[in-house]
């Protein structure tokens, strides 16, 4: 496994902690090393004491076991790469580890570097012949983003293509690794009471959001290009939606699976430039506070441009124009610098047809809704009515809860964990494919289009987004859940 940005942020604190918990596991095969590529001149010695840090501080298996460590140390390297200068001693010392360790030509490059790096490096594995060695695979895990539009994501995937077939390409959205992401697909078809009402029938309508209490750190240099539509919605957002939409794949395999999300973003109804401000919200956190603590608004972030327009909030609503789905909408929302972490997913279904019970009897009831929770408590809950054990009939809202943790008694793994070693096996079933990236652009390039210009409202930092927001959902009679 090739690293490139290997003494990286993402390297540091999600992929040699990944590896090692892996390793620790002994999930990892026999014959396995890693190496790290990256511009400065340090040793073998050197990077893994820098590495050993990181796990020490980003493992989820802590403290380190150090015979786990020494193990995985002894496959662990570094080459130096600059520019396109380096990649004939990295072709050089992979042709030693096959000798020495038996890897026998397989490949697994990752391009964990800013995304303006990925054409060159592609460009040069192409160049000095390390991704076709004549025995063994070669396969390429590509970080997001994906582009910052349609024609730059296919400009993206054309130069991958020169070096790799699309069967070696995975396009890795971690999102699609955490374990209460994958229950989504077990919960719909491996259980018979759910499927029957997963419709338009008896669906009102779907909640998905993805909140972050934090601000943009230190990533202002990125952020400020991709904004929030960009960073989290175009990607993550709509595959939460694509999978919670799909229809029963004919087999679980990567194929079947990809099919049916890519059936889903392309039913998805786009929004036209005059539906922009009906369909779409968008948002900028100012000054406020979170958790008491006061925080500044974006334009006072370090790095952050004063003029600055970048949404940090956006809310939409989306249809699936299908046979499924049809007339019920989802409303997707995320932003920065909300009052708290969560990320889930809410099915609210329809009130019952007729009600028995007098207005008195269920003032404490509110629709069923079957929550699906995939930060930071992975869980799922599902809300319905009971009668209060009192005289007389009083209905009240109750939940029942699963918890991963509760239930299970182990730590679910980090999703890094999941998806290295599906890349490894080379099952691309939690990785997105090209049509799938393309319909996603399609989506949201014609709202950040009709975004390009005017004002953007401010929401303060601790709130649940800008005013707009709730206006927008309440039009349709409809409030925003608190997760």
């Amino acid at each position: 496994m090739v690293i490139f940005g290997g003494t990286g942020d993402l390297a540091s604190r999600k992929l040699i902690p990944a590896l090692y918990d892996l390793a620790r596991q002994r999930s990892l095969p026999p014959a396995f090393a890693v190496v790290g590529v990256g511009r400065h001149g340090i040793t073998d010695a050197e990077y893994r004491e820098q590495m050993h840090d990181a796990v020490g501080q980003h493992s989820r298996s802590r403290p380190i076991d150090d015979d786990v460590w020494r193990s995985f140390a002894d496959r662990l390297f570094y080459v130096s790469v600059h520019a396109d200068e380096g990649y004939d001693d990295l072709r050089r010392r992979l042709a030693q580890f096959d000798a020495e360790m038996g890897t026998d030509g397989d490949r697994l490059f990752y391009l964990a570097t800013p995304p303006t790096q990925y054409t060159s490096i592609v460009g040069s594995l192409g160049r000095h012949e390390l991704t076709r060695n004549g025995k063994g695979w070669s396969r390429i895990v590509v970080e997001k983003p994906f582009g910052r539009d349609l024609d730059s994501a296919r400009a993206l995937s054309a130069a991958l293509h020169e070096v790799f077939d699309e069967n070696e390409i995975f396009r890795i959205d971690h999102y699609l690794g955490k374990e209460t992401v994958q229950n989504i697909l077990v919960l719909r078809f491996a259980n018979s009471i759910f499927e029957p009402v997963w419709d338009r029938r008896y669906v009102d309508h779907v909640q998905i959001t993805v909140a972050e209490s934090l601000g943009v750190e230190e990533r202002a240099g990125y952020y400020d290009t991709a904004g929030a539509m960009r960073d989290v919605v175009q990607n993550h957002l709509l595959q939460l939606l694509a999978l919670v939409a799909m229809e029963p794949p004919a087999a679980f395999d990567a194929n079947a699976v990809r099919d049916e999300k890519v059936k889903v973003l392309r039913a998805i109804r786009h929004i036209r430039p005059d539906e922009v401000g009906d369909r779409a919200v968008r948002g900028q956190y100012g000054a406020g506070f979170i958790e008491g603590v006061p925080v500044p608004g974006y334009h006072d972030e370090p790095g952050v441009p004063p003029e600055s327009r970048t949404d940090t909030f956006v809310a939409l609503k989306l249809f699936v124009d299908n046979w499924r789905w049809e007339g019920t909408p989802f409303y997707l929302r995320h932003g920065k610098r909300l009052p708290k972490r969560a990320t889930e997913i809410a099915i609210q279904f329809r009130s019952v047809p007729h009600q028995l019970f007098s207005e008195g009897a269920r003032e404490g009831m509110e629709p069923n809704t079957l929550v699906i929770r995939i930060q930071p408590e992975e869980g799922i809950s599902l809300k319905f009515g009971a009668k209060v054990p009192v005289q007389g009939i009083r209905i009240r809202s109750v939940a029942m809860d699963f918890v991963y943790g509760a239930s299970f008694l182990v730590d679910a793994p980090d999703a890094y964990e999941t998806l290295i070693l599906d890349a490894l096996r080379g099952d691309a079933t939690l990785f997105t494919r090209q049509d799938e990236v393309d319909e996603q652009w399609k989506l949201v390039d014609p709202v950040l289009a009709e975004w390009s210009a005017g004002d953007i409202p401010v929401y303060p930092a601790g709130t649940w987004g800008p005013t707009e927001a709730d206006l927008f959902i309440g039009r349709d009679g409809r409030r925003w859940r608190q997760p």
